[in-house]
Formats: structure tokens, C-alpha cells, sequence
């Protein structure tokens, strides 16, 4: 039998102005709503009992309320809402796989909300989150524009990406599954940076990016957002909140993303920005079950069509030697949920599974690949007594992987033997609360991998914050391991006419880090808000897998290092609110990635010892005009050249890529933006490409080593490169768009 059930409303403001999208919510049930336009929430269907209702919004402080509902019982409460910019409340589960508080978490984890990424609309996560401090959308072709995400100087394949909690991102899709999400469907962004592989197993050593969903209960009826820029860019996100009778709440999200436009401003016969064409259908259904137990599932399906390279070609060149091209058709699937079982333990069962088939040509060479993933995780949450917060979880993960490739052929060449994995895995952590003042957090994670056999990965965590909590400091240290599949994670081995070759069997990739962070808020007399958030990270490998692009100018060669790989730097991010409407976030990242082989230290290839993000914002409430200038700046990295009488520069300069955009709020519903990208038009220099004229390298000859001869018409002995990129070819563009919000 259900039990009987109350209600509550009520009003949340702030200066005496209703506040709409005020985050209000029940502690530890599934009841939840955001107040409309007028501030209003209510909440319903709430089952007898006492509880804690909590209120939460960006930018101020959390208000708590104690309130026992009886049966058939309406409750009315208003808050008055209190500034408070330093953000430390907010909820995150990204460090300790549990909602807390940002400031109790033991674990230093990045909140990035909606609004941030509205200050520099993009039609993919992979670009917005070029405005994240330590953070770098790297690309890793000049010719179909694919890329990945560096944490820290480590490189796409470290990084972890989770969608909801769930392991979605990872393998074939770490190169071409960042693109698709729904931004009308984002919540808010969790960054954790440094290993994370004790709660989430392989593939999380330089950090996690935890994209959260809407609730469907909290989501507006209808949102939907579409811009268009001066390039021909074309890109469109719906969201829809509908219901399935009393008991299921639904929410669609469609994004579909367009560019045709073939653009060569640097005149070296290719298409500067990759054409594009993409679909992705998101659907998530949450089930009201007894006593708020969680019950949610989800789906993502993606299709996409690119390509790039010679401004000729069209898709009956699809493969031949005649005109180059790169096209790459992607189809991806994706599901995941969590279920709460109907238990009085706290054990929740979460699940995801998806496929990816990639059916592609990079000039005349082929590459289809099937991947398979499914994912299975039971969590137990058990506090013990007054200190000890106990969680122990047991995992399952069974990965498929076939291709056309050598890395899935058989001994004798030939036969195709496809590459299944399973690995099942054990964790346990106790958050314990040593002091008012003082947690520390322990962990370990012991995996054995079908292939690989055992890794065991163990975590430490401390946590001290001030009795006014307006001060915090965290040191983390811990292991990370990683399984490498080089042909799914890294484009540079299928792209050009470099030819892939493995130096002995590649072991499991492991490494150990220690992180210390320092978060300071200051409210000055006058009542402006000042949040500093800094750290220095340190990351060693001893068998890390590294291509190298240098021995051999025709080769990739993948092998264990013998040797070590260091990480290692300083980041600092503040924010900084005045009342009257002017915002400021930046962050800087100053770091040292580096290589040592053979007693020869070197800077790691294709990363950055520099880098700088900010954000600049000012509200003029008077007339609903709002201003946000968005900009990053890199220094110098280190390139990989074909030889040493390569003409192309060895280091990238200092670039930066600055943007702004105006905001206007024309009715309740409606809100139009429009600005520039790129504002200094910076782009790479034009020969990038090394040899865009042969792809084919028709015209070169090759001694009887297979290594380029200098000639009269190729005096460098260069050979058709693509793989030295470090920025985009798309230079200064306008865009406009528009936002229509039903709540």
C-alpha cells in the first residue's frame, strides 16, 4: 500500500525579486522541482515523515529547513534567498560517487553550471569546454578535425568522461563520441582532476568530466536554442519535459548540428573546418516508486557524417588515390540508469551499455571498427555510527572490439580475431569524520583484467576546512592504471602515411599522483565576493605508452617507455562577484609534461607549459542586456616534425582565441544572443600540412629503407602530414542565435 501524502509550496526571492530556477528539493528522496518564472515550487506527492528540504541555487547560500509532512497535509514555506558566490555548497557526486556538498567533499571537484557554458555557445561539449582552466580540447588532425581532452598535460585517453555517473565515453568513442550531447539538456558540468580509477576503474588516471543531465521534474516544459555563424554553421537543441501517466516523467533532448560550407582561407588546397552532418536523440524516463526509491533510465543514439581534405573531393572519391579526402560515418548507441533497490539499505544497481560502429577511409586506407561495451555496478552506502561513512561497491565491465586492422588480426596475419575483455572489480571507501574540522577519506579498488590479469589501485584523501568554512585544504594521493587500445584512442595512427608499428606486447599503463588544494572565500566590507581555488599536482608513470613520431619519420611507434613520464604544475582559479552585476572568473595553469628515455629528458610533444582562461561578465538589469567576453591563452608547445630539415616551426607560438557575446532578454520567454568568435582571427600557419599538394606522396622518392630522399621538387624530404595541428583553421566568425524557454 502507498502511504498517504502532503504537499509543499511556496516562494523563494532575493531582494525582494522572485527567483526563478531555484534548485528546491527533499534530502535523500527523489522529490525535487526548480521554482517557475514567478519563484514559485511545489512539491507533491510527499509520503508521510519527517524531512529535511533543502534550497540551492548558484551564487547563494544553501538554506536547510526541517519539516515533518502529515497525511493529506499542505505546507507553505517562503525563503529569502542570501548571496554567496564563492559556490562552495553546491552538490556534487563526482569525488566520492555520493550527493555532498562541495564544501564537505573530500575530493576537490570543478562545478561548471549552465550558465557558464552559455557564455560561449558551442554545438558540442568538446568545444565548450575550451573556457575550463587545465583543461584543453586538443585537436589531432588538420584533416577531419577530430580531437580529444587533456587534464593537466595528460592526454585525451586519460581522461574519463562520464555521463550521469556512467562509464559512456570511452574507447572508439574517445575520438568521435564527444560530440552530440544535447547542451539544452546539461545541468552542470563535474571536473575532478588527478586519478580516479579506485571508484572508477580503467581509463580515469589524469581525471574524470562528469556531464549531469536534468532532472526530468526540474527540466522546463519546452526549451529550445539554435544559432547559425558566418562560416554556415548551423546547430539546434530542443528539449521536452512530458509525462507518462502519474507515475513516469520523461525528457527528449534532440540535437542536430549542420556545416557544408567548404572554407580554405590558408590556401593550401584543404577544407579549413571539417563538414559535418549530426544527429543525437536523448531520451531519460524517471519512475516514482515507493518511499522515493531512484529508478531512472536513459538513451542516447548519435549519427554523424564527416569529412575533410581536398576542397575537390565528394564522396565517389571515397577511398580511391585520386583526390584525398578523410570521411567518417559514426553510429552510436548508448543506455544507462540506476535502480534503487527496495530495500531499507542504501544499495542502488546502475547500468550502461553501448555500441559503436565507425565505417571510415583516410585517403585509401580503410578502418571499420565494432566496439561493444556493457557495465554493471552495485553501490552499498552505510554510514556506521556518528564517523564513518562506508562505501563498497562490485563492478563488471565486458568490452567488445573488432576491426580491419592488424591490432585485432590473428598470429598468422590473417584470420580476424576479435578482442573481448571482462573485468570485474571490487571497491571499498570510508569517509571518515575525524573532527569537526578534519575528514579523510581511504579507498582501494582491486580489478582483474581477462587479459591483463590483477591491478589494484588504492586512494588517500584529507580534508580540513576553518570553523567559518572559508577555508579548505585537500591533499590527494593515489594510483591510476589504463589499458591502452592505440587504434581507438589515438587518430593520428590511422591518418597520413605514417605506417603503425608496436615495440613488444603493450602492458597496462600505471602511474601515482599526489594533489594539494587550497580554497579561500572572502566577502569584503563593501560585499564583494572572492573565491580562490588553487593547486599543485604531480603525476608519475613508469611504463607509460607514448607514440613516437621522431625515430622514424614514416612510423608511429607505440611501445612501454622505458624510462618515466612526469606531470607535474601549479593551477589557480578565482571568481570575483560585485552586486552591481560585473563578474569575473579566470584561472591559469602553469605545468611541466615531460619524457625521460635513456638518460634523455624532453618536453612532452603537442602540450602546453602555459595556459589561462577567463570570462569576463556585466549585467545591465535595467534593460536586460547582458555582456560576457570569454578567452583563452596557450603558450608554446613542442610539434612533431617529419625530420630535421623539416621547415615547419618546432614550437607553436604564444596563441590566444578570444570571444564576445551579447545577451538579450526580449519577454519571459524569449532571449536572443549574438557576438564574434576568434575576435584576434588567429589560426595556425598555413603550412601545417607538410606536402597538402601530394597526399599520396606520389612525388616522393623513398630510399630502399622506405625513408624520404631530399629532390628537387621536395628538397625537406617531407612526406603528406596532417598530424601537426595544435589549434583550429577557423578564423574570426560572427554568430546569432536565439533561446525560447516554456516552464
Amino acid at each position: 500500500m502507498w502511504s498517504q501524502t502532503g504537499t509543499i509550496e511556496g516562494v523563494v526571492t532575493f531582494n525582494k525579486k522572485k527567483e526563478p530556477y531555484v534548485n528546491v528539493y527533499l534530502s535523500g528522496t527523489n522529490v525535487g522541482t526548480a521554482t517557475n518564472e514567478d519563484g514559485r515550487f511545489e512539491l507533491t506527492n510527499i509520503p508521510e515523515g519527517s524531512y529535511t528540504l533543502i534550497v540551492s541555487s548558484l551564487g547563494f547560500k544553501v538554506q536547510k529547513k526541517r519539516v515533518t509532512v502529515d497525511e493529506g497535509t499542505s505546507y507553505t514555506f517562503d525563503f529569502q534567498l542570501e548571496a554567496d558566490n564563492n559556490n562552495l555548497e553546491e552538490v556534487v557526486i563526482s569525488g566520492t560517487m555520493k550527493p555532498v556538498s562541495k564544501l564537505e567533499s573530500t575530493v576537490p571537484v570543478e562545478v561548471y553550471s549552465k550558465s557558464f557554458f552559455k557564455k560561449n555557445p558551442t554545438p558540442s561539449v568538446f568545444e565548450s569546454l575550451q573556457n575550463v582552466n587545465g583543461v584543453r580540447p586538443q585537436l589531432n588532425c588538420n584533416v577531419c578535425n577530430t580531437g580529444d581532452i587533456h587534464i593537466n598535460g595528460l592526454e585525451g585517453p586519460y581522461t574519463f568522461v562520464l555521463i550521469d555517473g556512467m562509464p559512456i565515453v570511452s574507447g572508439l568513442s574517445t575520438v568521435y563520441g564527444l560530440t552530440g550531447i544535447p547542451q539544452s539538456l546539461i545541468e552542470r558540468v563535474e571536473i575532478v582532476k588527478g586519478p580516479a580509477s579506485t571508484l572508477y576503474g580503467s581509463e580515469a588516471v589524469g581525471g574524470i568530466i562528469n556531464i549531469i543531465t536534468k532532472k526530468p521534474s526540474s527540466a522546463p516544459e519546452t526549451a529550445v536554442e539554435s544559432f547559425v555563424s558566418s562560416w554556415g554553421e548551423a546547430n539546434v537543441d530542443l528539449g521536452l519535459r512530458y509525462a507518462l501517466g502519474d507515475k513516469i516523467q520523461g525528457l527528449l533532448g534532440v540535437n542536430y548540428f549542420n556545416f557544408q560550407n567548404k572554407i580554405d582561407n590558408n590556401n593550401d588546397g584543404f577544407t579549413d573546418l571539417t563538414l559535418q552532418n549530426r544527429i543525437s536523440v536523448f531520451n531519460k524516463l524517471n519512475f516514482d516508486r515507493k518511499n522515493n526509491k531512484v529508478f531512472t533510465v536513459a538513451g542516447r543514439y548519435v549519427y554523424e557524417d564527416r569529412w575533410g581534405g581536398d576542397m575537390r573531393w565528394n564522396s565517389r572519391f571515397r577511398g580511391g588515390d585520386e583526390i584525398y579526402g578523410e570521411s567518417i560515418y559514426t553510429s552510436r548507441w548508448e543506455t544507462f540508469g540506476t535502480y534503487q533497490l527496495p530495500l531499507e539499505e542504501n544499495i542502488n544497481f546502475q547500468f550502461s551499455a553501448n555500441g559503436h560502429i565507425q565505417n571510415s577511409f583516410y585517403g585509401t586506407d580503410s578502418y571499420n571498427a565494432d566496439q561493444y561495451i556493457g557495465f554493471g555496478q552495485f553501490t552499498w552506502n552505510k554510514p556506521i555510527g556518528e564517523r564513518h561513512d562506508l562505501l563498497v561497491g562490485a563492478a563488471y565491465r565486458y568490452t567488445y572490439y573488432d576491426d580491419n586492422t592488424f591490432a585485432t588480426a590473428a598470429s598468422d596475419g590473417i584470420t580476424n580475431n576479435a578482442s573481448i575483455t571482462h573485468l570485474p572489480g571490487l571497491f571499498v571507501q570510508d569517509e571518515i569524520r575525524l573532527a569537526d574540522q578534519h575528514k579523510l577519506l581511504l579507498g582501494a579498488r582491486y580489478d582483474y583484467n581477462s587479459i591483463h590479469g590483477t591491478i589494484f589501485s588504492p586512494r588517500l584523501n584529507y580534508k580540513w576546512n576553518s570553523k567559518d568554512k572559508s577555508d579548505a585544504l585537500r591533499f590527494s594521493a593515489g594510483n591510476g592504471f589504463r589499458v591502452a587500445n592505440v587504434f581507438t584512442e589515438d587518430h593520428a595512427a590511422l591518418t597520413g602515411a605514417r605506417e603503425v608499428e608496436f615495440q613488444g606486447e603493450l602492458q597496462p599503463e600505471t602511474s601515482w599522483n599526489a594533489n594539494i588544494n587550497y580554497v579561500k572565500k572572502i566577502t569584503t566590507p563593501n560585499n564583494v565576493f572572492i573565491g580562490i581555488d588553487a593547486s599543485a599536482f604531480y603525476t608519475y608513470f613508469d611504463n607509460r605508452i607514448l607514440p613516437d613520431y621522431e625515430t622514424d619519420p614514416n612510423k608511429i611507434i607505440y611501445a612501454n617507455l622505458d624510462g618515466k613520464s612526469i606531470s607535474q604544475g601549479v593551477s589557480v582559479n578565482t571568481d570575483i562577484v560585485w552586486q552591481n552585476g560585473f563578474k569575473v572568473i579566470a584561472g591559469a595553469t602553469l605545468m611541466d609534461v615531460s619524457v625521460t628515455e635513456n638518460g634523455e629528458r624532453r618536453r612532452q610533444l603537442l602540450t602546453e607549459s602555459f595556459s589561462g582562461v577567463w570570462s569576463v561578465s556585466y549585467v545591465f538589469k535595467n534593460i536586460g542586456l547582458s555582456v560576457d567576453y570569454t578567452g583563452n591563452v596557450y603558450g608554446p608547445m613542442r610539434l612533431p616534425l617529419l625530420s630535421d630539415t623539416d621547415p615547419r616551426d618546432a614550437y607553436s607560438p604564444w596563441f590566444s582565441v578570444q570571444n564576445i557575446q551579447l545577451t538579450k532578454k526580449m519577454s519571459r520567454n524569449w532571449e536572443l544572443y549574438g557576438g564574434v568568435k576568434n575576435l584576434l582571427n588567429f589560426t595556425p600557419a598555413a603550412n601545417s600540412i607538410a606536402r597538402a599538394f601530394d597526399p599520396f606522396d606520389k612525388e616522393v622518392t623513398f630510399d630502399q629503407n622506405g625513408q624520404a630522399v631530399a629532390t628537387p621538387n621536395n628538397p625537406n624530404a617531407l612526406t603528406f602530414d596532417p598530424s601537426y595541428v595544435y589549434a583550429s583553421n577557423q578564423g574570426i566568425r560572427g554568430f546569432l542565435g536565439v533561446r525560447y524557454t516554456v516552464f
